[in-house]
């Protein structure tokens, strides 16, 4: 009986087998770019009635789209960071409109479905800093080096 050499299908491809952990494609990344930009855009041209959205300007940091296109996940900072939560509740509210005004800026098959997320890297960069001007982590900082 013969044997059959071992196959050379990557483990990818192998049924089973976990699929490899790939960040976003590039045509993931120019969509939530263009997604981001034309947001962007709508916000700064168009005058919303929610109150908790009237008061201070709101970034988008970054828009990650799904492998599909369909779905949009929109991370915000409100300026100064206050009422982040009303903040993000009132855009989710009117991420119809989002969308609407999307649909007609961009050129895609399908109009993603928007989520919009209150971005924590701004806090987790500002827990950092206060934990580097803390004395005892400080001494640690300026210790000399020791050969």
């Amino acid at each position: 009986m013969k044997r059959r050499p071992p196959s050379r299908t990557p483990a990818s491809r192998t049924p089973g087998a976990r699929p490899a952990l790939r960040g976003p494609s590039q045509r993931q990344l120019r969509a939530g770019e263009l997604v981001r930009h034309a947001l962007v855009e709508i916000m700064r041209e168009e005058d919303l009635d929610d109150p908790a959205l009237a008061g201070d300007p709101v970034t988008i940091t970054e828009v990650r789209v799904s492998p599909d296109l369909r779905h949009a996940v929109c991370f915000i900072q409100p300026l100064g960071g206050e009422n982040a939560t009303e903040v993000v509740a009132a855009m989710n509210r009117a991420s119809k409109f989002f969308r609407g005004r999307l649909g007609r800026m961009i050129e895609l098959r399908a109009t993603p479905e928007l989520k919009f997320l209150h971005d924590e890297t701004f806090d987790a960069a500002d827990q950092m800093s206060r934990l580097f001007d803390d004395p005892k982590v400080r001494q640690d900082l300026d210790a000399p080096e020791e050969d």
